[in-house]
């Protein structure tokens, strides 16, 4: 009698494997918390609608040749304060009209594009590298490490921002690009030393980085390898709000005098002198602040795109 326990070995390869049970989904690959937040950033509106023009602007900062073929420093008395847009069609040097020394109002408009791009980018820069640094140093350490760069924190935080930034620049002489980009770093760090500081103490409690200090890791690899890219996403979006709030104080600075002066190009630079003539030539105050104020706008969208995007909570 055949044994019927065995099972032919070519009947056993040419058997249908068992069917899926019906209406199961076919299991998608997990994904981390940034490629949750791309997916989110990717349908949202006010980040598709701040990128493009956060790109426009920095284009337009990189190459302002593309955009105007007029000089911004060159005047004509003859064109003095004139505004009519007859004056030129769309992208002339005549089209936004001339300011009080003849010059055109939109090649101005156009390379002031660039001292306030450079101004808020570098300093959110500098002021994430160094917020970053001290407020990891403090969380992960902890101690009198943290007692004393939270304390050094609090005196910085107890100086007007504004204000302090006038007091030293008025130590300049000469006031640059870079003059007022170290006044506005110099005090801006504290916002993300606490917020790194916070989320930090909250990262160094998982248990990946138990299993790391466990395994001999030291800590440099601990804090760069482990603690920083899990620590940095509430980071990124405070310093992603701050740099629209970083060109406006760049504006008010020189609106006030104490920022960027001529013959340096810059919206707050025109808008100061176009706010003694407002009742003469508007144009001149008008546009530069429509420019600066849609600026603005862009990076706090994104921020706000981006803090959606990496807050689980807010979706």
């Amino acid at each position: 009698m055949p044994d019927m326990t065995k099972t032919d070995p070519a009947k056993a390869e040419a058997a249908p494997s068992p069917a899926a049970p019906v209406g199961a989904q076919p299991t998608e690959k997990a994904r981390s918390l940034w490629g949750d937040a791309w997916a989110d950033l990717r349908r949202n509106p006010y980040f598709l609608v701040s990128s493009v023009l956060i790109f426009f602007l920095l284009l337009v900062a990189t190459v302002p040749s593309l955009f105007t073929s007029a000089d911004p420093t060159r005047g004509d008395l003859v064109n003095h304060f004139l505004a009519k847009p007859e004056l030129g069609a769309i992208g002339t040097p005549g089209w936004l009209g001339y300011d009080g020394q003849g010059r055109s109002v939109y090649a101005r408009l156009i390379y002031g594009t660039r001292a306030s791009i450079i101004v808020s980018v570098c300093v959110t820069l500098l002021v994430t590298a160094v917020g970053s640094f001290t407020g990891m140093i403090a969380g992960y350490f902890g101690g009198k490490t943290d007692a004393i760069i939270s304390r050094i924190t609090d005196i910085f935080f107890g100086v007007p921002f504004l204000l302090g930034a006038m007091v030293i620049l008025q130590a300049f002489v000469s006031r640059t690009v870079w003059t007022v980009v170290f006044a506005l770093a110099f005090l801006g760090w504290t916002q993300i030393t606490r917020v790194m500081r916070g989320a930090v103490i909250t990262v160094k409690q998982a248990d990946y980085v138990h299993a790391a200090k466990a395994l001999g890791a030291g800590t440099p690899r601990i804090l760069l390898r482990h603690i920083l890219p899990n620590a940095m996403a509430p980071v990124i979006v405070v310093a992603t709000i701050a740099l629209g709030g970083y060109i406006a104080a760049e504006a008010t600075l020189s609106y006030l005098g104490l920022g960027l002066a001529s013959p340096t190009i810059s919206w707050g630079v025109d808008i100061s002198a176009g706010a003694s003539q407002i009742r003469v030539a508007e144009h001149i105050l008008f546009y530069p602040s429509i420019m600066l104020s849609i600026t603005v706008l862009a990076f706090i969208m994104l921020g706000e795109a981006v803090r959606n995007a990496l807050d689980p909570k807010l979706r």
